[in-house]
């Protein structure tokens, strides 16, 4: 089979913005005992693995768009629904996040027709979620990458972990964001990782900004749901999980330069998201 070339970064993006080439099923974590969402494409040998943490009072329901896209380019992709009020605990969150990876790893999925691979698994979230994620990637050996949105400090705290977390990260601050602003928040998560790491701060976008629809919460928590700063954000992980995850580097132009709407504010090494 031929070599497929790589893309510019302007044609990555347009790629990657689009849905993948996978049909998309939806199930539901709760069979398991765990209750959450479960997004994964109709059939596939040996698929990627990505859990992601809900931010402070969202439903994973506000993540549904990220979950189907990474879903259509062939990762399963399950968002535990668990720890939803305002006084949850970080630590039973990233313990809830773990199980996640467990039940992805060792139950049936779909008709038999789908498998998964235990050596390709990430963890992801948004805000409190985001620090949670880093929080499972420190103790958890199997994680292979971790992506955030707008990551937040959390008890205990993500920041001291991170000085633990040797895969390579992705982290993406709001440039606007009032309620975890990136210096004190991401950037200083980015600062602390141990391994290869790239913080993107997408321009005008608010601590929730990478959500969908509305929710009553938007009357606590500033920001609401951005489409522009979502077009960015599915491609740019896409992009960063396919690389790490699965070698394939036809999109690796979308990691290594800078867009005009997600610029690279730091990173550690010169190309610090190649595994």
């Amino acid at each position: 089979m031929p070599r497929r070339t790589a893309l510019t970064v302007k044609q990555a993006l347009t790629e990657l913005s689009r849905p993948g080439p996978a049909g998309v099923q939806r199930g539901d974590l709760a069979a398991t005992g765990l209750p959450g969402m479960l997004f994964t494409p109709r059939s596939g040998r040996g698929c990627p693995v990505v859990v992601f943490g809900h931010g402070w009072l969202q439903p994973p329901a506000r993540y549904v768009g990220l979950f189907r896209h990474l879903a259509s380019w062939g990762f399963v992709v399950a968002a535990p629904a668990t720890q939803r009020g305002p006084f949850a605990s970080s630590t039973s969150f990233a313990t809830d996040l773990r199980t996640a990876l467990d039940v992805c790893s060792g139950a049936r999925l779909g008709d038999g027709g789908l498998t998964v691979d235990p050596a390709a698994m990430a963890l992801g979230g948004h805000a409190t979620g985001g620090g949670c994620a880093v929080l499972a990637a420190a103790e958890d050996t199997r994680v292979r990458a971790v992506f955030t949105l707008a990551a937040a400090e959390t008890s205990p705290s993500a920041l001291s972990a991170a000085s633990a977390c040797t895969m390579p990260a992705l982290h993406l601050a709001a440039g606007e964001d009032l309620v975890a602003p990136p210096v004190g928040h991401c950037e200083a998560i980015a600062r602390a990782w141990a391994g290869p790491v790239q913080l993107r701060t997408v321009t005008a976008a608010s601590h929730l900004g990478f959500t969908e629809g509305w929710h009553w919460s938007q009357l606590l928590v500033h920001g609401k749901a951005e489409s522009r700063t979502q077009v960015i954000t599915k491609a740019v992980i896409t992009a960063f999980l396919l690389r790490v995850l699965t070698k394939e580097r036809r999109y690796v132009s979308l990691l290594d330069g800078d867009l005009r709407r997600a610029a690279i504010s730091y990173q550690r090494g010169s190309r610090p998201v190649r595994a």
